[in-house]
């Protein structure tokens, strides 16, 4: 009986993990657990310990082949070294928390070697929007999504992706080595069983970033879509996943305490991304994501 069991749900996992995007979204279910796939090779060792209590050859080859599908999925992403080399743009993101009261120091530790950040659930006027004008020479704010900058600052604009009020704001910035277009953008919640929302926003998000003529564009923000995520085939491409283009790992950044997936971003094209990770954000309930680039 035992055996049985390990080889259905061997099979269950496999499956899942091959096959996830062919799966009903089922209410928003699915795109939730999209977000959770790579916690999935978990279950490989449970379940090559449960064929060893079996004692069944036919449970342990079955146990291994989702480790394999999971191994082709993720092994690179597992393996991955930097790419390394000259870069000529440090930036980063980070959801400062809107109840956080520790948000000041938490910005400050991380802008201090950035040449670009954005920041989300600002209080206008609170710790982390006055830590960061200390610290910067530009920034533009719109509602409770901001950008700060050591290169100046022009062309700015409020946006609204679809939610009915601006929380997003595209910006031009004047690099030593040439312009680069940013957009900074809190994309609408997604939990189970209501992605609706979210996934509305990603196509208004979408919809900028293919009219945009720029030839450099960087994207940074709380996009609320895991890299594995179905959603985020709607932005990649045409952009370009930092984190998976220069990271090392996967990059987890929610929740802070102990990160299980990845709803912060920093998506560009134009560019090549050196490096890519992942900085603690005081107070918050989210990691800050980080890159370099070279223009």
């Amino acid at each position: 009986m035992l055996s049985r069991v390990v080889v259905i749900v061997s099979a269950v996992v496999a499956l899942t993990l091959a096959g996830h995007q062919l799966i009903p979204a089922l209410g928003g279910f699915t795109p939730v657990l999209e977000s959770l796939l790579p916690w999935m090779g978990l279950a490989v060792p449970l379940l090559l310990l449960l064929a060893v209590l079996a004692r069944s050859r036919a449970a342990a080859l079955a146990a291994a082949v989702p480790g394999l599908v999971w191994a082709a999925l993720f092994g690179s992403t597992v393996l991955a070294t930097p790419p390394g080399g000259p870069s000529d743009l440090s930036v980063g993101t980070v959801n400062v928390g809107v109840r956080n009261s520790a948000s000041g120091e938490a910005v400050k530790a991380i802008a201090e070697d950035l040449g670009l950040l954005a920041a989300q659930e600002l209080t206008p006027g609170g710790p982390a929007a006055k830590q960061l004008n200390k610290m910067f020479r530009y920034h533009y704010t719109v509602s409770t999504v901001g950008l700060w900058s050591r290169y100046p600052v022009s062309e700015t604009s409020p946006l609204d992706v679809g939610m009915g009020w601006p929380r997003a704001l595209r910006a031009v910035v004047s690099t030593p080595k040439g312009k680069v277009t940013v957009y900074v953008m809190h994309l609408a919640s997604a939990r189970p069983g209501h992605t609706a929302s979210r996934d509305a926003s990603l196509a208004h998000a979408r919809k900028l970033v293919d009219a945009d003529p720029s030839k450099r564009v960087l994207l940074l923000g709380d996009l609320n879509t895991a890299t594995t995520d179905r959603g985020m085939h709607g932005l990649t491409p045409p952009l370009t996943d930092a984190q998976s283009a220069a990271g090392d790992g996967f990059g987890f950044t929610w929740p802070s305490e102990f990160p299980i997936t990845r709803p912060d971003h920093i998506l560009f094209r134009g560019m090549t991304a050196t490096s890519a990770g992942v900085a603690p954000a005081t107070g918050s309930d989210h990691r800050a994501a980080i890159a370099s680039l070279r223009l």
